[in-house]
């Protein structure tokens, strides 16, 4: 049975008795302790833990996952990997122990015929917790599992919490027989190589405390409502049901696997490095696909890094498999075809899944080459100092320069005969993390922590916005922190938090910034709110000062933003509308959005492509947007389900994650995305949008600046003075600028080329005085002197050069010369053959002379160069010079 037949059967079965279906989150997580979604039932959090309504009493879904924590066994193992798909069935206080196990049981013993999964029921072993006589019974009583079948553990394997205070409660897992062959007799509490685990239940039904670990920690008691979270993972049911030993062999990813052999030329199963490769390429690979299908692109921190990361490892494991040209391409073309049987929307952005993976494959063949001689560098050093351990720093800089993950590193250390010490690189990774971790957590959430957060919106609920209509109105503080910490009241020059039950002032989101204002009391208290941000659902912060009076929970208050700044916003965020559609319009669908933000009167806007985009086509983009705006589009927004929005070609951004109804705005014929933002009414209120330009900001990735309205036709004016200042210095038209500019700076760069040519004649004039000048020292012809001051270090080294060229060979030379530039002294000196067989090395005598100057220098045997920082010590450093001569000589 294929994947995708899995996945399906599981869908209707759970349909079919009054489960709701819900289509897997994306896999970047909706939760700011996570970077991806680690397990299936991280969407459902919000609900189990009451901060969210569910969808339905009975919900399933098959949830895309992504784990990395032991990314170095992956391929070395067959049971680690770092994507997978977990098939979910979840109960909010409808059934409980004895549902979850009758269906768990049902669908997989039931024929093929009747929907099910056909496992053999003697085959299939129970774990329950130690102490849940309820599931046992259910078990051996209900279903009817031999009791010598059901087997009772602990806490660490049969008890699930989500680590922190909150619900928890015993699990019961499904295990299957794989057979003799796997090993001994025992059931999973001896063997679970054997006995593989493929279904876990959890039943919440107990409140749990504080602690540490899996089993350190006290139950509180019980909860008033009773859920299910169950979890089967879809490749380890396909392993078994198509009868492979390791989920390697199942068939979304075997196929990647022959791929990889047919690009490499190695068969799988003919040695034992090269297939942990093979399957290294083969999980990466589709992880990546998975990855960049949801909107994460390669970068050097965060889901970007972890993305950059397996797929540099995936590259790096196919040229030790010997392949040489590119990959990628083949190898991502057949995840897609093949995942997408199960995600269609794999192949609906397969151009812009491919346009990034190759990207980040061209960066990384650029980056090997070029992070492969640092490291080279760094070992050979290490090595001459009699080290073993690559310093931390090294591969830090490996991995902050040239996106070196440090494994890689490892790796490459490793064949070297080198060690790394990860110690140091991890400690100067987290610090760069905590810096970033810490602005970010001060941007979002202030002083506080999401308790105080959720506490408030468990009392107040969710914040009501009226800002699409309303610039201000009425309202009542429903939640007021100072510092950090709720508190009752606040007065003058504190630092407050304040939720209101309804508020214009926009959140943070959606590439918008917060809106500022004033909140306002009867008693003559004023707030002046500088920030709003959204930091646990629904709930809109407002973040200020208290300037007058003193504020007080409960109390009746007027809200009022900016008005003026925000429809310099809005004008913004409707400007990156247009010029997204403009941009996917003149380079197709891969020109996806990567992310914006929209300020007053000027935004940027990221979006996928693997090159610069030519300046022609900018300019097109900018005259297309222009054009847009002289037809005066009405800008509507409309809320409607997620799947009406699909079917009407509204453009969604990749990463951002919408609910069942979601907000469209449409502008005229033009343009339709998802979007929760504010916007003009009619595309002639933004007057102007002038692009500043486009660059890189990451592989695959640009960014374009622009400004809007006011700020545009400033920036225009401007330029119009500074072309009008040039066509009085070239006495010209605007048109006539380009050209005649380019050919006074011909002219310039030509006569530049003449004074140096120039220059470097007269310095080699002095060439033949300098020789008939050489002073005998010890039978070695000394030339030293000090040639005029500015002279480049270019042209002194030719002069020394031919001052040695014109003494006989035979006959011992050393050329030291001297100048001063920029107020620094500079020497060159050289040496011939004959004065190196005396032991005259030219590298020596320069650092001699650097020395007596206050500086450095070095260089070769037969010529070297230095400098310092005292011009007057020239005369003492052609002393010196001539002094290791007679002593070395």
């Amino acid at each position: 049975m294929e994947s995708a037949e899995i996945r399906r059967r599981w869908l209707s079965f759970f349909e079919e008795r009054g489960h709701t279906v819900v289509p897997s989150a994306s896999l970047i997580a909706d939760d700011p302790t996570l970077l991806l979604v680690p397990a299936g039932m991280v969407p459902f959090k919000p609900y189990f833990l009451g901060e969210v309504k569910p969808p339905g009493p009975r919900v399933t879904s098959v949830q895309k996952c992504v784990r990395t924590p032991d990314i170095e066994e992956v391929g070395k193992t067959t049971r680690h990997g770092t994507f997978f798909q977990m098939c979910g069935n979840f109960s909010f206080g409808d059934y409980f122990k004895e549902g979850a196990i009758k269906l768990a049981w049902e669908l997989l013993t039931s024929s093929v015929a009747d929907g099910g999964f056909a496992l053999d029921p003697e085959k299939l072993w129970i774990t329950v917790y130690l102490d849940d006589d309820e599931a046992e019974r259910i078990w051996h009583e209900v279903v009817g599992v031999p009791k010598e079948r059901i087997q009772r553990l602990g806490k660490k394997d049969n008890f699930w919490s989500m680590g922190v205070p909150g619900p928890c409660g015993p699990c019961s897992e499904i295990n299957y027989d794989r057979g003799p062959e796997f090993g001994e007799e025992g059931g999973p509490a001896v063997n679970d190589e054997r006995y593989v685990e493929i279904w876990n239940l959890v039943f919440m039904q107990f409140e749990r405390g504080a602690g540490d670990g899996k089993e350190d920690f006290p139950i509180l008691g019980e909860l008033p409502s009773k859920n299910i979270d169950t979890g089967l993972g879809l490749e380890r049911l396909a392993m078994i049901l198509q009868g492979v030993q390791n989920m390697y062999e199942t068939d979304t990813l075997r196929v990647v696997m022959d791929k990889a052999t047919e690009l490499s030329g190695v068969r799988y199963g003919a040695d034992a490095g090269s297939d942990v490769s093979l399957r290294v390429v083969a999980d990466h690979i589709r992880t990546s696909a998975m990855l960049i299908g949801d909107g994460v692109t390669p970068g050097n921190e965060g889901r970007g890094y972890v993305l950059r990361r397996i797929m540099r490892r995936a590259i790096r494991n196919m040229r030790l498999l010997g392949a040489t040209g590119p990959v990628v391409k083949d190898l991502i073309g057949v995840v897609i075809d093949t995942m997408g049987l199960q995600y269609p929307e794999l192949i609906a952005e397969s151009k812009r899944i491919e346009t990034v993976a190759l990207a980040e494959e061209a960066a990384f063949l650029k980056a090997l080459k070029g992070g492969t001689n640092i490291l080279d560098t760094a070992v050979t050093e290490t090595k001459a100092a009699g080290g073993k351990v690559l310093s931390g720093d090294k591969a830090f800089l490996l991995h902050d320069t040239w996106g070196f993950p440090i494994d890689l590193t490892l790796e490459m250390a490793a064949e070297q005969g080198l060690s790394v010490d990860e110690d140091g690189f991890r400690r100067l990774m987290k610090e760069q993390r905590d810096r970033a971790k810490a602005d970010a957590r001060a941007k979002k959430t202030g002083h506080a922590d999401l308790h105080a957060y959720r506490e408030i919106a468990d009392t107040a609920g969710a914040t009501d916005f009226t800002g699409y209509a309303d610039t201000e109105n009425e309202a009542r503080i429903v939640g007021l922190l100072v510092n950090g910490v709720s508190s009752p009241a606040a007065t003058e020059g504190d630092e407050v938090e304040i939720v209101l039950d309804r508020t214009p002032f926009y959140a943070e989101g959606g590439g918008q910034i917060g809106d500022t204002g004033r909140i306002r009391l009867d008693s003559g208290a004023v707030v002046e709110i500088r920030d709003v941000q959204k930091p646990v659902p629904g709930v809109h912060v407002h973040k200020g000062v208290v300037q007058v009076g003193e504020i007080t929970v409960g109390a009746p208050v007027w809200a009022s933003i900016d008005a003026h700044r925000r429809r310099a916003i809005a004008r913004a965020h409707s400007a990156t509308h247009l010029t997204h559609q403009a941009l996917r319009d003149a380079l197709g669908p891969t020109a996806a959005q990567a992310g914006s933000e929209n300020q007053p009167g000027r935004f940027r806007f990221d979006f996928g492509s693997p090159s610069a985009v030519p300046t022609a086509v900018m300019t097109d983009v900018e005259q297309k947007i222009n054009a847009v705006l002289s037809r005066e589009l009405d800008v509507q927004a409309e809320v409607m389900s997620i799947d009406d929005a699909k079917k009407q070609g509204a453009i969604a951004e990749f990463g951002e994650k919408y609910g069942e109804r979601v907000r469209v705005v449409t502008i005229g014929d033009f343009s339709k995305e998802l979007c929760g933002g504010t916007h003009v009414h009619n595309t002639a209120q933004l007057g102007l949008v002038k692009l500043l330009g486009e660059s890189s900001i990451g592989s695959g990735v640009r960014r374009i600046e622009a400004l809007v309205g006011v700020d545009a036709y400033n920036f225009l004016a401007k330029e119009h003075t500074v072309v009008a200042q040039l066509q009085e210095l070239v006495k010209g038209r605007p048109e006539e600028l380009p050209e005649k500019i380019s050919g006074m700076l011909a002219k310039l760069k030509d006569a530049e080329k003449e004074i140096e040519k120039f220059r470097a004649e007269k310095v080699l004039q002095a060439a033949a005085g300098l020789v008939q000048g050489a002073k005998d020292v010890r039978g070695v012809a000394v030339v030293t002197g000090q040639v005029p001051d500015g002279t480049g270090a270019d042209d002194l080294r030719k002069l020394v050069l031919d001052v040695r060229g014109r003494i006989p060979g035979d006959r011992p030379a050393v050329v030291a010369l001297f100048t001063t530039a920029n107020g620094k002294p500079l020497t060159v000196i050289a040496t011939n053959e004959a004065a190196r067989e005396r032991g005259l090395k030219a590298g020596d005598l320069v650092r001699t002379a650097a020395k007596t100057l206050g500086g450095g220098g070095g260089g070769k045997p037969d010529v070297a160069q230095g400098g310092g920082q005292d011009p007057a010590a020239v005369g003492d450093a052609i002393a010196a010079v001539e002094r290791l001569v007679t002593e070395t000589a």
